[in-house]
């Protein structure tokens, strides 16, 4: 996984071109061995699960807000404050690093992602990689760098967020604090949310008291109304197999399917499983195993998905029928309606069963953990990525199986920072490609060509926005 010294398509590998103006980007490139060093340098701070013998060749135990995190936040505020960027850090920790434009008072065009790296399970070791979330803000970076190695001068500001807790996997609620700055979630709900597992006290700590803890307790009002931005672009790697099983380079992201998340209670009577017959069970597992089977038909049919991550038990006894069970049921899709209708059949499947297909019958509970709406990002974003992944993919090789173009427009599968921003701002999404579609994991792997492919398209789409908006 060794870097190569080069920018991308080979062309400037210092990332500066001289003749540049502040009225012609279209020259600029990014450096690609200097991006993939900035990446692997950050790192450094909290590096796990050692998979191969190259030093880049691990995955990352970064939870938020621990010290690992305390140290890549120091280490974002160097970089950006090294580049002449003014860093403010508000009441979540979320740190905005920005640029100054011609028009210095007017809302920045943010590059946002996310630098804690974890899988966004809840479990007591979480395992993740190099480059979910942290590609997007070292590409914010790598941007800014390129700015400001040609001492371009931008129409408005522009800036890198990274926004704390996105995982979810420490402090369990998804993209908590880009939901406080877009309103969609309150100061307190956030500041209150406990840590899954507690620390070596026994004690679980709030994220306020591990802001505090850290020093990143800041005195910005997490607030879109006080904190505005022009709109939000995100570079993600795609966390998923299509634009590598299509030999495409990028993807340019119209939207985030719907989903809803769902813990079931299945209640039946935990009886011995040698002198119990059939006719008499009320078996809650074998219950339970229904609704999943069943809820994975009727997603399919609706060209949806449903998922089962959960599945717990008690009394838990190899010669014993489970009296209660849960699991929980992610059911997904890209349109609400659609999604809707998926989750009314499943609960009336689930009562079905429950009733007349589970022996003597069991009783069953629903309770929503999380209902995230459909997501449509802004047309006028998706079209300066659109125009960027253009540009950039005419210079790559034919690659694609239809032999058609190396950019595809794509819907996301997962929920992301951008699907609270979008709320208050335009924005949009780039995906780069993933190998084997592998994330969360120590192996997840996007290459440093395809990095820096990505980052290019980010680095177009925000220069036409920023050309184009108005004061």
């Amino acid at each position: 996984m060794a870097t190569t010294t080069n920018g991308i398509n080979g062309h400037h590998p210092n990332g500066v071109h001289t003749a540049a103006s502040s009225k012609d980007f279209s020259s600029f490139k990014v450096n690609q061995s200097r991006l993939m060093d900035h990446i692997h340098d950050g790192c450094q701070f909290g590096a796990a699960w050692k998979y191969g013998d190259d030093p880049t060749e691990t995955g990352m135990a970064r939870l938020a807000l621990n010290d690992a995190d305390k140290a890549v936040r120091q280490w974002f505020t160097t970089k950006a404050e090294s580049m002449g960027c003014t860093v403010t850090v508000d009441e979540m920790g979320n740190q905005f690093a920005v640029r100054q434009g011609k028009n210095a008072s007017a809302p920045p065009v943010m590059m946002g992602s996310h630098l804690d790296a974890d899988s966004n399970a809840p479990q007591t070791q979480p395992t993740g990689g190099r480059y979910d979330g942290i590609l997007g803000v070292n590409a914010g970076l790598e941007v800014l760098r390129v700015l400001e190695d040609n001492k371009y001068v931008s129409e408005g500001n522009i800036g890198v967020v990274n926004w704390t807790n996105e995982e979810g996997a420490r402090f369990p609620m998804m993209a908590v604090s880009s939901g406080v700055w877009a309103g969609a979630v309150s100061l307190e709900k956030a500041w209150n949310l406990a840590e899954v597992s507690a620390g070596e006290d026994g004690n679980k700590k709030t994220m306020k008291q591990e802001l505090e803890r850290i020093g990143y307790l800041g005195p910005v009002k997490c607030d879109h109304s006080e904190n505005p931005f022009a709109a939000h672009f995100e570079l993600h790697i795609e966390q998923g197999p299509i634009l590598e099983a299509e030999k495409r380079r990028v993807g340019v992201v119209k939207g985030v399917q719907a989903f809803k998340w769902f813990e079931i209670e299945v209640s039946g009577r935990d009886t011995h499983a040698g002198t119990t017959p059939f006719y008499a069970r009320k078996d809650s597992m074998l219950c339970a195993a229904k609704m999943i089977v069943e809820s994975n038909r009727i997603a399919k049919a609706a060209g949806g998905l449903a998922t089962t991550g959960i599945l717990t038990q008690e009394p838990g006894s190899i010669n014993t029928m489970a009296h209660t069970v849960h699991f929980t049921l992610d059911i997904r899709h890209v349109e609400d309606a659609v999604l809707e209708t998926i989750r009314k059949e499943c609960e009336t499947a689930f009562a079905k069963i429950a009733k007349d297909d589970s022996e003597a019958g069991c009783k069953v509970e629903w309770k929503e953990l999380v209902d995230s709406p459909a997501v449509k990002f802004h047309e006028d974003c998706i079209k300066a990525v659109e125009e960027a992944a253009e540009e950039v993919c005419s210079d790559l090789p034919k690659t694609a199986t239809d032999g058609g173009s190396l950019w595809k427009h794509m819907i996301s599968g997962a929920g992301h920072d951008s699907c609270y921003t979008n709320r208050r701002c335009p924005t949009s999404m780039i995906f780069a490609v993933t190998k084997d579609g592998i994330s969360h994991n120590p192996v997840e792997y996007c290459s440093p060509e395809d990095c820096a492919v990505g980052t290019q398209v980010l680095l177009g789409a925000v220069l036409r926005f920023d050309k184009r908006r108005k004061f």
